[in-house]
């Protein structure tokens, strides 16, 4: 099984990738979707949660307000590190899990969406990592335009996560998202070249195809065993 980190950072461009990965029939564990669900009013992430900020970053049906909470971890970073050490326990179960219901259904290429994949030390689980980057200036104002969100605003949310540059020093393989959408498909194209090349043995030992092979060899090797066993002691 080959499992593929897909980052980014905000207003990168990360979503689209994810979306033409979906077009192209590849499974996506989306790790916000994840998040959200451990948001979910009564579940334990969000009694964790609410617990830790208090019932004031609630909405008055229950849930979370995440605008509220947004704006109370992007501009304060111990509240952010807050709220990823109490959540990413709850995260790191939904996507293993979401992984491994994928896998059981046969599925040998999973792509994990992951902003936080870097900071979250998931990327040691993935290979390769494509990251969507940007240049800081695009981000800025791509993010400023999307959000309808002031300078000041939209850089503290940027600033909230590792820079792309740096990320770009650790990914395997880069989609440059400063141009048009058609140089993103392009790119994009090249990348499924990489991404649907042959598995390696390792990736195919972890595949369901693999595992049941193993198993299988066990189970003839205990038989075949058994058998000689049998023979031997009717000498």
């Amino acid at each position: 099984m080959r499992i593929v980190g897909l980052t980014g950072g905000i207003a990168s461009g990360k979503s689209t990738v994810s979306n033409l990965f979906k077009a192209h029939d590849f499974p996506v564990v989306d790790a916000d979707l994840v998040a959200r669900d451990a948001l979910k009013k009564g579940n334990t992430g969000w009694k964790k949660v609410v617990s830790a900020f208090g019932d004031d970053i609630l909405q008055p049906d229950g849930e979370v307000d995440r605008p509220k909470l947004g704006q109370i971890i992007f501009s304060n970073p111990e509240k952010r590190k807050l709220l990823n050490r109490v959540l990413a326990p709850y995260i790191w179960f939904g996507i293993v899990w979401e992984v491994l219901k994928l896998w059981m259904e046969g599925f040998k290429i999973i792509v994990v969406d992951v902003p936080l994949l870097f900071e979250a030390k998931m990327d040691k689980w993935t290979k390769p990592i494509v990251l969507v980057w940007v240049d800081s200036e695009t981000q800025l104002q791509r993010l400023m335009l999307r959000d309808s969100t002031s300078e000041d605003d939209a850089q503290n949310k940027i600033n909230a996560q590792m820079s792309l540059d740096l990320k770009k020093t650790k990914a395997d393989l880069v989609i440059d998202n400063t141009g048009s959408l058609k140089d993103l498909r392009e790119q994009f194209r090249s990348i499924l070249v990489i991404v649907t090349k042959p598995l390696t043995w390792t990736e195919f030992g972890f595949s369901r195809r693999g595992v049941a092979l193993f198993l299988l060899s066990i189970v003839v090797g205990v038989l075949m065993y058994f058998q000689s066993s049998l023979y031997t002691s009717s000498l």
